[in-house]
C-alpha cells in the first residue's frame, strides 16, 4: 500500500480487511492503515467517520465476499450437497480469512444492513438452502440459528485449536454435517413440541 492517489473508502476498506485478516479484527486502527498508505490519518478521515465507520465498512465487504463463497458453493446443489457445499464454504472462510469473518460476526445498524447486498444475500442463500428440507417460520429461523450456531461453533474453536482429541477434524467435520443433515430432514412439528411444552 503506497501512494495518496485514488485513495477512496473503498480502498481504504480492502486494505483494512487485509489487515484484519494478518493482525486480528480487533487491531483495525486508523493510524496503522494510515501508515499503510503511507499518509497522515487526516487523509483516510477524508473517506471514512471513524474507526467504527471503517469496521462496519469491513464487516460489508466480508459478508459480500462469505456469501460470493456460498453462492459458488451451493450453485445447481439441494439437499445434503447443498447444504455439504454451504457448511464447508463457511468454515474454509471463517479458517482461512479470520479477521474478515470476525467482521461478519459484528452487530451493524439496521440500515447499514438493509444496505448491504451481502448481508441480503446471505440471508437469501441460507433460507434458500433451508427450504429445501420443507421448512417455513418459525422453524426456518429457528434452523438458521441452528446452522450458525454450529458452524461458528466449530469453526471458532478449531482456528483456537480447542479440540484436543486425537480424531481427525474433517472426519469429525463430516459427521456434524451428516448429523446436521437428519435432524433437519427429521424437523419436530413445532406446534407439537409447543403441545408437549405445555
Amino acid at each position: 500500500m503506497a501512494g495518496r492517489a485514488g485513495l477512496t473508502a473503498e480502498r481504504i476498506a480492502l486494505a483494512a480487511a487485509d489487515l484484519a485478516d494478518e493482525a486480528g479484527f480487533d487491531h483495525i486502527t486508523v493510524s496503522a492503515l494510515a501508515r499503510g498508505f503511507g499518509v497522515k490519518d487526516a487523509s483516510l478521515y477524508s473517506h471514512i467517520k471513524n474507526v467504527q465507520d471503517l469496521r462496519a465498512r469491513v464487516a460489508v465487504l466480508a459478508t459480500a465476499e462469505l456469501a460470493d463463497r456460498i453462492g459458488a458453493a451451493v450453485a445447481g446443489r439441494s439437499g445434503k450437497a447443498a447444504l455439504s457445499a454451504f457448511a464447508d464454504a463457511y468454515r474454509n472462510f471463517a479458517l482461512s480469512r479470520p479477521g474478515r469473518y470476525a467482521a461478519t460476526q459484528i452487530q451493524l445498524d439496521p440500515e447499514r444492513v438493509a444496505a448491504s447486498p451481502g448481508h441480503l444475500r446471505s440471508v437469501e442463500l441460507t433460507y434458500g438452502m433451508l427450504r429445501g428440507y420443507g421448512l417455513a417460520e418459525p422453524d426456518l429461523t429457528d434452523a438458521v440459528r441452528l446452522l450458525r450456531s454450529t458452524f461458528h461453533g466449530y469453526s471458532s474453536l478449531e482456528a483456537a485449536d480447542g479440540f484436543g482429541h486425537s480424531r481427525d477434524l474433517d472426519a469429525s467435520w463430516a459427521r456434524v454435517v451428516d448429523a446436521l443433515h437428519v435432524a433437519l430432514s427429521a424437523w419436530p412439528d413445532s406446534e407439537r413440541s409447543e403441545g408437549d411444552a405445555q
